[in-house]
């Protein structure tokens, strides 16, 4: 049976002491309650080290919200997948529907990206998902699609990676997909690595929902066979409503 996963990515807020505050909130909150379920955080680069020394010797993890794919040079503003982890992380968040949007990421981008955090040891996020329109126009199958196989190109195991289903039109609007509508993309995905890595790599894969996720809907969406967990945005800024969607999950 598939652990589930969830992730707090905190995005571009809290300060380094805010952060601090926040991880040492959600520890307390989670207490001991979350057995059957990973759970990560993902500050802002400025706030890694120090979140790190708050979540070191808890269960949970310390997870990069992007990284290059360049060891080091001449890349302003960039940083390293050998950096993230050498500052504690065990994962990274790659190709999330922001960095496609605002930063111009594309499918051979994140492909770079995903190579580079797994020559790493890093657990690689790699995020997919559609904009209102191409739903609209009934061709989410064949987006969700180019940008799994575009972004497992020539990578051999899939069993480092989780994907995190992030419709575009649902993240940060207050709208959410129907628990099915949820599983539909999800099960599609589960069948397009049942393709790419056969059947048991398939089946082992976790794949997270991503289109806001909150206390109230968390049960339902996870209770879908083929949702394996969150990759929380808004809630996860507030420790009470993150910890009852990781406790949601834990059930």
């Amino acid at each position: 049976m598939r652990r589930k996963i969830v992730v707090g990515n905190w995005k571009m807020n809290n300060s380094v002491a805010e952060s601090e505050t926040l991880a040492l909130d959600v520890l307390a909150a989670l207490g001991e309650g979350f057995s059957g379920c990973e759970v990560g955080i993902a500050p802002t680069y400025l706030a890694l080290e120090a979140t790190g020394r708050i979540l070191e010797g808890s269960e949970v993890q310390l997870v990069a919200q992007n990284c290059h794919y360049e060891n080091d040079g001449a890349y302003t503003g960039e940083v390293s997948a050998r950096m993230i982890n050498a500052v504690g992380c065990t994962s990274v968040i790659i190709g999330h529907s922001e960095r496609r949007q605002y930063f111009g990421e594309t499918n051979a981008t994140v492909n770079l990206r995903i190579k580079k955090a797994l020559s790493e040891g890093l657990q690689v996020i790699l995020c997919v998902g559609e904009t209102l329109a191409e739903r609209e126009a009934g061709v989410t199958e064949s987006v969700i699609s180019s940008q799994v196989r575009e972004g497992l190109d020539g990578i051999s195991s899939i069993s480092p990676i989780v994907i995190a289903y992030e419709p575009v039109w649902a993240i940060g609007t207050g709208k959410t997909a129907t628990s099915a509508q949820a599983e539909e993309v999800h099960l599609l995905i589960r069948t397009l690595i049942t393709e790419l890595y056969g059947k048991e790599a398939a089946e082992a894969l976790r794949i997270q929902y991503g289109g806001s996720v909150k206390p109230s809907n968390a049960a339902e969406l996870f209770a879908m066979p083929n949702i394996d967990g969150g990759l929380i945005g808004g809630a996860s800024l507030n420790a009470e409503d993150f910890v009852a969607i990781v406790k949601a999950a834990s059930r």
